[in-house]
């Protein structure tokens, strides 16, 4: 005959490696459905990237032609490109917006370069290369109009 006490302590050993096997059980069902989760997670992901890509792309703008050759003036500053690789007046403008003791407004910039700012028709196309630098990512614009270097 089998001693009670060790047929007890079997069924209780049981029982807590069939709660043990259901927690394990459920445990592994939430980490396959996370990881089926992340897979989604992972295409979709992947999709609005090409598409946001592909929309950059298309936004992006269309180079000049040059000798039949494409060319950006005024290219998109890039963490390794230098203020050389833009046009003499270009690299002027930045230097006048870089020296200035904080923000400037486009008179200002005038003012500076030397440029009659009293004549509107002298002063709008500076504001553009203004602009122009600021949608490059040269500078920055801030909401009352005047330019100031990036951070």
């Amino acid at each position: 005959m089998l001693d009670p006490e060790l047929l007890e302590r079997i069924t209780a050993r049981r029982t807590e490696l069939d709660d043990l096997e259901e927690r394990l059980a459920k445990e592994l069902a939430e980490v396959r459905a996370e990881r089926d989760e992340l897979a989604v997670a992972e295409r979709v992901l992947g999709r609005v990237s090409k598409e946001l890509a592909d929309e950059r792309a298309l936004a992006a703008p269309a180079p000049g032609r040059v000798g039949g050759q494409a060319v950006m003036l005024i290219p998109h500053r890039a963490p390794d490109m230098e203020e050389t690789m833009l046009p003499s007046d270009y690299q002027r403008i930045l230097a006048v917006v870089r020296q200035a003791a904080g923000p400037v407004k486009a008179r200002q910039v005038g003012d500076t370069l030397g440029i009659d700012v009293s004549i509107r028709a002298k002063l709008e196309p500076l504001r553009g290369k203004l602009v122009r630098l600021v949608d490059r990512g040269w500078l920055r614009k801030l909401p009352d109009g005047r330019f100031t270097t990036r951070l």
